[in-house]
């Protein structure tokens, strides 16, 4: 049998949702799928701050499409979903890249972080799933990946909230997959360990947070966002057809050690 690796990997006219489109793991994801040929369309709820992706894209050559959600909204995620599948005639892709995180002492932990964190990790995930996945069934044919991390295999203390919600992706990420695994559609997460983003940065400017993380993953560098578009266009990829299911830890290491 001959292989073109090019067509195997080519994402060529795909349509492409992502959503946190507006943070660092979207914004890149999505501008690595777009040099693969996929049209890309970020959601996110931060316009301003979309426009301003967008705009940077287009000075590299690259055009994108944006739009508004409430991801813990059903009535605003369907209408999100509609609108592409209106304007392309289909979605193919989905990747849910919106998170947000707090640490905190367990018997202090607000119970209104816990429910913000739960609902966008997690509520967020399935309503955009359910969404898109209406489209997928239709087409018999789907990609979704869901952007997990080490925390839904191994908890933290303070991690009261998010390490519980990521542990709930990847389970739902199972659940979908096999659910629809008969209809075409493959559902993976990936699961990064620490990497440079927009919300730590900052965070690991400090030596000794620094130095605690490094400590813990073999590869002994904080993983940048370069490392994780790879994982994630090969989830979105034809090649990709009878994976599915699946928790990708791109961790350097962190959770065989």
């Amino acid at each position: 049998m001959e292989y073109k690796l090019e067509s195997m990997y080519g994402l060529q006219d795909e349509v492409a949702v992502i959503t946190g489109g507006s943070g660092s793991i979207g914004a890149e994801a999505g501008l690595a799928l777009a040099s693969l040929g996929a049209k890309v369309v970020l959601l996110g709820r931060n316009e301003e701050k979309l426009g301003r992706i967008q705009e940077e894209y287009k000075r590299s050559g690259v055009t994108i499409a944006i739009g508004t959600v409430n991801i813990l909204d059903k009535d605003s995620v369907q209408a999100a979903m509609r609108n592409v599948a209106d304007t392309y005639g289909r979605i193919d892709i989905l990747i849910n890249a919106a998170g947000a995180s707090h640490l905190e002492d367990a018997v202090d932990f607000s119970e209104e972080k816990w429910d913000l964190i739960m609902g966008v990790n997690v509520k967020g995930v399935f309503l955009c799933c359910q969404a898109a996945g209406k489209y997928f069934l239709e087409q018999k044919k789907g990609r979704i990946v869901n952007i997990s991390s080490v925390r839904g295999l191994q908890g933290r203390a303070r991690d009261m909230a998010y390490a519980p919600s990521k542990g709930a992706v990847n389970q739902l990420t199972k659940s979908l997959a096999i659910e629809w695994a008969p209809h075409n559609i493959c559902v993976n997460a990936i699961a990064p360990t620490f990497t440079v983003t927009d919300i730590n940065r900052e965070d690991l400017k400090n030596k000794t947070y620094h130095d605690w993380v490094i400590s813990r993953i073999p590869k002994k560098r904080i993983c940048e966002l370069r490392y994780l578009v790879g994982p994630i266009a090969f989830l979105c990829s034809p090649c990709m057809e009878f994976v599915t299911g699946q928790i990708i830890y791109v961790d350097g290491a962190w959770s065989a050690a």
